[in-house]
C-alpha cells in the first residue's frame, strides 16, 4: 500500500521538516508521498517547504495563493495525491506521527475511512467547547453515528477520496463530503499531545466559519426546521385569536394591552428575520458557487515525480 501523507501547512516552517522525517522514520515499510499544501502562511513556510521538496524525491509542494481555510487545502491535497490511501495530519505534532501506522492497519482491515479518537484532547477550553457544539450538530444534520468523533487525524481509502474530490463548490467540508459517501467507518484510539510550538490558528471567527459552513452547505434541515416553527407559531397566532375574540365578547370592557402587541410584533419579526437570514445564507452560497468561486487557486507546484522542477 501506498500512503499519500496530507499535510495543510499554516504558519508550520518550524515544525515542517522534523514532521517528514518523523512520519518517514515511522512508516519504514509502506510507500510514502507527502502532499504539503501552504495555505497562505504568514511566516515562512512557503521557503521551508519548497526546499524540502528539492531535497526529498517523495515530497510534493503546492502553495497556495492566498488563506483559503484548512479544508480546502486538504481539499487541494487531495486532488494531487498517487497513493492508495491518504492520511490527514496536522503540521503541529498534537497527532504524533507514530499514530498513522495504526489507522493505517484499520483501514486495510475493510474500512473506507478511519478516524482518530481521544481519550484527553489537549485543545484549549474553547476549541474543545466547539468541537463539542460541532459534534451535536454534525450528528443531527449528516446522520453521524453518535459514538463517531469527527477529527482532522483521519485515513481515506483512495476509492473513498476518488468520491470527495467530484466535489468542486467554494465550500467543502470534508467530513461532511465522507458521510454523504461511505458510512464504512471506524475509528481507533490515539495519543493526542500539546503543541509543540506557537498557538492554535483556530480562532472563534474561524470556529464559527467552518460550523455555517457544514450548517448551510450539507443539509436542508434547518430550512425544515424554520418550516416547522413557521406552522408552530401560525398555530398559535390562530388559537390566540380565537382566545383574543371570544374574550373580546364576553368581556366587551376589557383594554386590550399597548405591552402585549409589542411583545408580539417583536416576536414575530425576529422569527421573520431570523427566516430571511438563514435564506440569505443559502441564497449567498448558491450565488458564489453558480460564479463559479475557485475552490484553491495554486502559485506554485512542485511535484514529487520531477525532484526540483517548479510549475
Amino acid at each position: 500500500m501506498k500512503i499519500s501523507i496530507c499535510i495543510p501547512v499554516y504558519n508550520g516552517a518550524s515544525t515542517i521538516a522534523r514532521l517528514v522525517s518523523t512520519v518517514e522514520r515511522e512508516l519504514l515499510e509502506y510507500e510514502l508521498e507527502f502532499v504539503l499544501v501552504n495555505d497562505g502562511s504568514k511566516d515562512n513556510s512557503e521557503t521551508v517547504c519548497e526546499a524540502l521538496a528539492g531535497e526529498n524525491q517523495r515530497v510534493q509542494f503546492i502553495s497556495l495563493r492566498r488563506n483559503f481555510g484548512e479544508h480546502n487545502a486538504v481539499m487541494c491535497a487531495l486532488n494531487h495525491i498517487t497513493g492508495d490511501c491518504a492520511v490527514i495530519i496536522d503540521d503541529d505534532f498534537q497527532n504524533p506521527p507514530k499514530e498513522i501506522i495504526h489507522l493505517v492497519e484499520a483501514l486495510e482491515k475493510g474500512f473506507d475511512v478511519v478516524y482518530s479518537r481521544y481519550e484527553e484532547k489537549k485543545h484549549h477550553l474553547f476549541r474543545n467547547i466547539g468541537s463539542r457544539f460541532n459534534d451535536i450538530t454534525a450528528t443531527w444534520l449528516l446522520k453521524k453515528p453518535k459514538d463517531l468523533y469527527l477529527s482532522s487525524f483521519k485515513a481515506i481509502r483512495r476509492e473513498v477520496v476518488d468520491e470527495i474530490i467530484k466535489y468542486q463548490g467554494p465550500f467543502p467540508y470534508v467530513d461532511g463530503l465522507i458521510l454523504r459517501v461511505t458510512d464504512n467507518i471506524s475509528s481507533v484510539l490515539v495519543q493526542h499531545c500539546s503543541r509543540e510550538e506557537g498557538k492554535s490558528n483556530y480562532t472563534v471567527k474561524k470556529l464559527v466559519s467552518l460550523w455555517l459552513n457544514m450548517f448551510i452547505n450539507y443539509s436542508v434541515k434547518p430550512l425544515r426546521v424554520f418550516t416547522v416553527v413557521g406552522i408552530a407559531v401560525s398555530s398559535v397566532s390562530l388559537l390566540l385569536i380565537i382566545y383574543f375574540v371570544l374574550d373580546r365578547l364576553l368581556n366587551p370592557v376589557t383594554q386590550s394591552g399597548w405591552a402585549s402587541i409589542m411583545v408580539a410584533i417583536t416576536f414575530f419579526s425576529g422569527i421573520q428575520l431570523m427566516f430571511l437570514g438563514l435564506i440569505s445564507e443559502y441564497l449567498g452560497k448558491h450565488y458564489m458557487i453558480s460564479n463559479k468561486m475557485p475552490q484553491w487557486t495554486i502559485k506554485k507546484r512542485i511535484p514529487s515525480n520531477k525532484n526540483g522542477e517548479i510549475k
